[in-house]
């Protein structure tokens, strides 16, 4: 009974903290999105929440780092490709004038092959850890990590909701 109270708090504090963020954090007119902090943040709320989740037992905390690592790695990462579309966003003028449509698709090829890079270095931090886990930590694994990514998703869409007012 006691994992299913926690795995159903986990859910209401994560469902609920881009609402709570959201209202703390007041809009900033052309932030371009949220801030270094708003995703450092997010992404210390996911890896505690997913760790917390897990509950892993002391044989299991030695494969920990390297999958704390991989998160931090591919959210820095994703951060970095985010404040790279601000910055283009802010310089475009006319982004359909001087356009190169061969030169676009380059760019965003090597966007997902980094994005791939970044998903399969995840895959293998998280290989040996997941092996050791039991079942019933893999269904909260996989809950959490669902639980997680709307989290992020929401909290991002609402910053560009909310910048996207301020127009």
């Amino acid at each position: 009974m006691t994992k299913t109270t926690a795995i159903a708090v986990l859910a209401f504090l994560l469902a609920t903290s881009p609402l709570v963020r959201a209202a703390e954090t007041p809009p900033t007119a052309g932030s371009g999105g949220p801030s270094a902090a708003d995703l450092k943040s997010l992404t210390d709320m996911r890896v505690g929440i997913i760790k917390a989740a897990l509950q892993l037992t002391t044989d299991q905390e030695k494969y920990w780092p390297a999958v704390e690592d991989a998160i931090r790695n591919r959210a820095m990462n994703r951060q970095a490709r985010l404040q790279r579309l601000v910055e283009l966003h802010d310089d475009a003028v006319d982004p359909l004038k001087d356009s190169n449509p061969v030169e676009l698709m380059r760019r965003r090829a090597d966007r997902l092959i980094q994005r791939g890079d970044d998903l399969k270095k995840l895959a293998a931090a998280w290989e040996p850890l997941y092996k050791t886990l039991s079942d019933d930590q893999k269904r909260r694994m996989s809950f959490a990590s669902y639980v997680v990514m709307r989290g992020m998703r929401d909290a991002i869409e609402h910053s560009l909701e909310t910048e996207d007012d301020d127009d």
